[in-house]
């Protein structure tokens, strides 16, 4: 995780950006708050969504969820068989108060899975998460305005996890939203793009910021 915050500050660079808001959704969330710990001149504000401290005593996922994420598809090479299997698996770590039909799954998961699908690359993701450990320590030295998202109904990373993330995060704000699993649902995105734009501007309205 160290490294690809390291690759997003390299970006920054790259496009001129000095600072920026960063935000962050399940690894990215992890990945957003180690950018802003060890790179505090370079964020203005930080939302981390479904996401984790890496403290594993509140970050274990229910059972089901935990046998689809290990789950492969019959066919790894075969794109249809690896679009079956993901839209399984969102079926039981989607949101449960804005459910998705398999065919809304099917079309969103092909459009990724054509885009790009390295299963080798999901394997490095968990590897990633479980090599950064517990970032409990270095979340306390956060000094970005913080907002964390979370879905009150999370099968993946439980809400405990959301709350345990705000804890050790100074000042951080927590946001539960009911029914909300681990995934987008097209009807929360209004109210999540105005979470984090409310979240930003208080950013820029606040005193003394740059």
């Amino acid at each position: 995780l160290d490294d690809m915050a390291g690759d997003t500050v390299g970006l920054m660079d790259k496009l001129g950006i000095v600072r920026a808001h960063i935000v962050g959704a399940s690894m990215g969330g992890m990945i957003a708050q180690v950018l802003a710990a060890k790179f505090p001149l370079r964020v203005l504000s930080l939302t981390s969504i479904m996401s984790t401290s890496g403290n594993r005593k509140v970050s274990k996922p229910t059972k089901p969820a935990r046998k689809v994420l290990l789950a492969r598809p019959a066919n790894p090479k075969d794109p249809e068989s690896v679009i079956e299997h993901l839209v399984e698996m969102f079926g039981v770590i989607g949101s449960p108060g804005y459910p998705s039909t398999r065919e809304e799954l099917r079309s969103r998961i092909g459009k990724s899975v054509r885009r790009a699908y390295d299963p080798a690359g999901v394997a490095r993701q968990l590897l990633a998460i479980i090599a950064s450990g517990d970032r409990r320590k270095l979340l306390r030295t956060i000094a970005a305005p913080t907002l964390v998202i979370h879905g009150a109904d999370d099968p993946l990373v439980p809400l405990a996890a959301g709350r345990d993330t705000a804890q050790h995060i100074p000042g951080a704000k927590l946001e539960v939203i009911e029914g909300m699993g681990h995934d987008f649902p097209e009807a929360l995105m209004p109210r999540l793009a105005q979470a984090i734009a409310d979240h930003c501007d208080r950013r820029a309205a606040a005193p003394n910021a740059a």
